[in-house]
């Protein structure tokens, strides 16, 4: 329960991360509303690093818990002093969970759900689940709405679909204000170099080739993180219990066609794109309908992909 009326004490897990990360520096830095506690809990895995929360590690109302979302005693003391969950721990690399399911399950939904118990018994008043528009599957045409069928492909995508399922249905069995939210594919500064566009833009500055699984003819929307970060605090301020929230991105291409552009605007003119053998069971293409957040709590993406991208090279070199 709450015990300062004026701080919104949110516990952030997975907030030494790429998404996590850009998340907390929101929360806590001079955009933020100046009335948050954050408590950053994260395992410090590969793709975490306490450098990426260099810019509030001295704030006032900032602290670090290096932990797993799957030790119950752990998670229970901490969610005990905290008013807010905000979930963004997660094994999130799809050729990885091929490899190794077992670690995305552990994560992903049993570290899920020891959160949601302790939420429950300590009363807290608001459980975010970030999850990823992956859970709806493969799309011919069209795109999946909130209420759309969850047809996930991958261990991870599987993962996500059954962390979500486990989230809402704490919110109806047990009252707790539930809310998730379903992004298109990130990108941005911090990105941990397994991920499309930091591979290709690292391959660049390298002078590489730039690696494409199968054809290149997969589709996936982009979305800069910072935006992704704004629409994680607009459910959070505003969203309803029990809801989920699609967020889409500003533009949706190609494999293909991403290499070719980051080659025509960072590249040198020596590199070359390298088609690899695909990836088992690999998704053509997600689509998302975020007409939801937009209308009902007006979210809509600022940064251009270009722009973005731009941010990102820098950010890189």
């Amino acid at each position: 329960m709450r015990r300062d009326t004026d701080t919104t004490r949110i516990l952030v897990t997975g907030g030494a991360g790429f998404i996590g990360s850009a998340y907390v520096d929101a929360l806590l830095g001079p955009g933020g509303n100046g009335r948050t506690a954050v408590t950053v809990l994260d395992r410090l895995t590969y793709a975490g690093s306490t450098d990426h929360l260099s810019a509030v590690w001295d704030h006032s109302d900032f602290a670090f818990v290096r932990g797993c979302v799957c030790d119950a005693d752990l998670v229970d003391g901490l969610v005990a002093r905290h008013d807010q969950i905000v979930n963004v721990a997660a094994e999130s690399h799809v050729d990885r969970s091929i490899r190794d399911g077992g670690a995305f399950v552990r994560t992903n939904v049993l570290g899920t759900q020891t959160l949601l118990d302790a939420a429950v018994r300590h009363g807290a008043e608001l459980f975010l689940q970030v999850s990823t528009d992956e859970v709806y599957g493969s799309l011919a045409e069209g795109a999946a709405d909130e209420n759309a069928a969850l047809r996930p492909s991958s261990p991870y995508s599987a993962s996500k679909a059954s962390a979500d399922l486990v989230a809402l249905s704490y919110a109806r069995t047990h009252g707790l204000d539930v809310r998730v939210t379903r992004c298109a594919n990130n990108f941005g500064p911090r990105q941990y170099p397994e991920k499309l566009v930091p591979i290709l833009l690292t391959r660049l500055l390298e002078g590489g080739n730039l690696p494409i699984y199968g054809d290149g003819r997969h589709t996936r929307d982009w979305l800069y993180v910072d935006d992704h970060v704004r629409a994680l605090e607009a459910v959070r301020s505003f969203g309803a219990p029990g809801e989920v929230y699609n967020v889409g991105g500003t533009e949706a291409m190609t494999n293909l066609e991403l290499a070719r552009r980051l080659i025509a605007r960072f590249g040198t003119g020596r590199e070359r794109i390298e088609h690899v053998p695909d990836r088992k069971g690999h998704d053509r293409r997600y689509a998302v309908d975020a007409t939801k957040i937009s209308e009902e709590l007006g979210f809509w993406p600022r940064v251009s992909f270009e722009d973005g991208l731009k941010r990102t090279f820098d950010w890189y070199c």
